[in-house]
């Protein structure tokens, strides 16, 4: 993300550079707009990254505490399933099963259910933060286009690609309130 963000500044100083070349030259006022522009849809291009950066953060973190109960739920099955082959062991022996175990037993099967609801719970977190991501690096993708083709229309002194460029950006605005509204 860091190398994107790199060629988008470089791309924004050589733009606003080229830009305070034409300015000083009195020419085509409409040049100094295209920079403006450009520069608040940086800022949005580093919003938008930096909101997608913390989604992904987040469903990393999500992820991992559901891979965690599930391995705490599979440390609850083999601790019931140890406990029931023992209480087998035993009635195949021709004794009573230890009631404490089979308590154990049933009790640890409760504990799975609650363990298995968190896990989805927290699956579920890091979808949606996924989800969002996604969302948000389209963003990013589109604000950068945006930089660039603003870029192009000061360099070939053409309005239709600022107005182009505009267009990714408001695309870019759309995917940034579509994952802040989710």
């Amino acid at each position: 993300m860091s190398e994107i963000e790199n060629y988008s500044e470089n791309i924004h100083e050589q733009s606003n550079e080229h830009a305070h070349h034409i300015l000083s030259e009195g020419k085509e006022r409409w040049v100094l707009y295209v920079a403006l522009t450009t520069a608040v849809i940086a800022v949005l291009a580093a919003i938008t990254g930096l909101l997608a950066g913390d989604h992904s953060d987040e469903a990393m973190l999500a992820q991992i505490k559901s891979s965690d109960q599930w391995a705490y739920y599979q440390a609850k099955g083999i601790k019931s399933e140890v406990l029931a082959a023992s209480n087998n062991l035993l009635i195949a022996m021709g004794k009573p099963p230890a009631a404490k175990d089979t308590a154990k037993v049933s009790a640890n099967k409760r504990e799975q259910a609650k363990i298995s609801e968190e896990a989805r719970a927290l699956q579920k977190e890091s979808d949606g933060h996924v989800a969002k991501h996604k969302i948000l690096a389209r963003g990013v993708t589109l604000f950068q286009v945006a930089i660039a083709i603003g870029a192009i229309s000061i360099i070939t002194k053409r309005k239709a690609l600022w107005v182009g460029s505009m267009g990714f950006a408001a695309i870019g605005v759309f995917f940034l309130l579509q994952a802040t509204l989710l």
